[in-house]
């Protein structure tokens, strides 16, 4: 059985850490909160981490970059061990405040990392407060 990611958004104020329904005790969780939030400038307010003009602007935030490199470097790691010890389920969460901006642009940066490192694994992506999303 090939391994599966599931790879999360989220709202501290609006929803909650997502459950991880494998059974296997939840993964890993990201707080994005101490990035510059975008949903605090007007312009991007109404705006979600999938639209340019936010992606745009976090590709700009040195403290962004610098996180993602370092969760790049952990999940790579443990994706490797995953496949190794033939696991099947990977839980990654990303939180932030409204759920909307920063924990969007981490969880669909990671999933892009995930597919184009490992092409063999199986990404699940799911923004909560934007399950259409």
């Amino acid at each position: 059985m090939a391994l599966v990611v599931r790879v999360n958004s989220f709202s501290y104020i609006y929803g909650s850490i997502p459950v991880d329904e494998t059974g296997n005790g939840g993964g890993f969780v990201f707080d994005c909160r101490f990035i510059i939030n975008p949903g605090q400038i007007e312009q991007y307010w109404n705006l979600t981490g999938k639209d340019k003009e936010v992606i745009e602007f976090l590709d700009k935030q040195k403290d962004m970059q610098e996180f993602l490199h370092n969760v790049f470097n952990i999940i790579g790691k443990v994706v490797n061990n995953y496949l190794q010890k033939g696991f099947t389920d990977l839980m990654i969460s990303f939180g932030c405040t409204g759920g909307m901006h920063r924990s969007v642009y981490a969880a669909e940066k990671t999933a892009s990392f995930i597919k184009d490192e490992f092409p063999d694994v199986e990404v699940i992506i799911n923004h909560n407060e934007f399950p259409g999303l």
